[in-house]
């Protein structure tokens, strides 16, 4: 019988442990603040950023919302950002990609103190976890390990193949999955003859970015599948990269589209927001 991976129930007991702990650093006086950019109206982004303001009001952490016009220069928005670095009651920063298409989104997230860089995404987190040291971990990839042992999944010692090498999921997904003992391949859109390389695996983590690609004949009986993924079909229902319906019945466990990954990526968000506060 295979397990569906529950992320909005996971999410919320994230989220409640969250709430508990903020409750207490209200009690010693502690507040969370995050600031929470936006430019332009892309209506994906909208969601995100309304989802990423409902979080922070159910777990008690102060959100302010910055909603830019399109037409904001970027050194208008780096200026704002070398405000809120400097700014003491700011304990996170948050920029939602992607931006306009004048605007240079390296050149902007590096502006962010890694400190407050709660997305994961200044190259000094992730050369901190590239070594082991400690910095905010980018939130998608930290989700997915988080689904994994609080579904009472054994990463160590497993065959885990990650499939996508973006900055964001692909490469530091690999990189946790090694923190915790997995033995890690990463395969992409070059790899000779993929479904070889993905039926190795105890663990494989989907992260394509092609609706719907991953099939049966990719999959080994018993495997655990997390997919990353997440489009609208053309009948404009949510998908992910893997074809659920025909790789479902070959796992062991699998993560649904909606409802698996995506609420994890806020809980975790809400994660790093909490740790800036953390001694």
């Amino acid at each position: 019988m295979t397990k569906i991976i529950d992320g909005k129930a996971i999410s919320q007991e994230i989220k409640d442990e969250l709430k508990a702990q903020v409750a207490e650093l209200k009690e010693q006086g502690v507040e969370i603040t995050l600031a929470v950019i936006q430019v332009g109206n892309d209506p994906a982004s909208s969601v995100y950023v309304r989802n990423k303001k409902n979080a922070c009001a159910y777990i008690g952490i102060q959100s302010l919302a910055y909603e830019l016009p399109e037409e904001t220069t970027e050194q208008e928005l780096i200026d704002l950002l070398e405000k809120l670095n400097k700014d003491d009651t700011v304990n996170g920063i948050l920029v939602q990609l992607p931006l306009p298409g004048h605007i240079n989104e390296d050149r902007v997230l590096d502006t962010i103190v890694p400190a407050k860089d709660v997305d994961g995404f200044h190259p000094q987190n992730v050369g901190a976890l590239c070594i082991g040291k400690p910095g905010h971990v980018s939130c998608t990839p930290a989700g997915v390990i988080q689904l994994l042992k609080r579904s009472g999944i054994e990463i160590a010692g497993k065959e885990c193949v990650v499939i996508g090498r973006s900055n964001i999921v692909g490469k530091p997904m690999s990189l946790l999955l090694l923190r915790e003992n997995g033995t890690v391949t990463i395969a992409h859109s070059r790899t000779a003859d993929l479904a070889q390389v993905t039926k190795r695996a105890d663990i494989l983590i989907v992260a394509v970015g092609r609706p719907k690609m991953i099939t049966a004949e990719y999959v080994k009986d018993g495997a655990v599948v997390i997919d990353v993924g997440i489009h609208r079909n053309a009948e404009g229902k949510l998908c992910g990269d893997v074809d659920f319906d025909s790789v479902a019945p070959k796992c062991s466990a699998i993560t649904p589209v909606p409802g698996g990954v995506g609420p994890m990526t806020i809980a975790m968000l809400m994660h790093n927001c909490v740790r800036t506060v953390m001694k």
